[in-house]
């Protein structure tokens, strides 16, 4: 692929989602490059690499987490050459020894062109505000 189309991104989006949704970690992590970064409003500090979040996620599992649901919506791409922002609505249903939980966030995920792969290298997660 020599140029990143919409449709090409929201098929990476697409996989990612999906491998996130079963949480298939093998699978979910091969949508990242390696020096992807991670800002999560739920982790205390950026994750500055995919090996780092690689780590979080594991220490999860460990501790009976997995997600059971999770849905893109209202989805928007801007294509900036081999680049593109994907920003879209999540929402997710976890579950864990305590029980399952639902939250809805706001994400916004850069794409970059990899020889003939979209990857992600970038991924901002925010909650939706109160009453929205």
């Amino acid at each position: 692929m020599s140029t990143l189309t919409t449709e090409a991104v929201l098929a990476a989006a697409d996989r990612l989602v999906a491998a996130f949704a079963a949480t298939d970690t093998d699978a979910y992590f091969a949508c990242f490059a390696p020096d992807a970064t991670f800002a999560f409003h739920t982790e205390p500090a950026l994750l500055a690499d995919r090996a780092a979040y690689e780590a979080t996620w594991a220490g999860w599992l460990a501790e009976g987490w997995r997600v059971e649901a999770c849905t893109s919506t209202d989805r928007l791409v801007q294509l900036l050459g081999d680049v593109a922002v994907l920003t879209h609505a999540v929402e997710t249903t976890t579950s864990s020894p305590g029980g399952s939980t639902t939250t809805r966030e706001r994400e916004s995920i850069v794409f970059a062109l990899d020889g003939d792969s979209v990857v992600a290298v970038h991924e901002h997660l925010s909650p939706v505000p109160a009453g929205l």
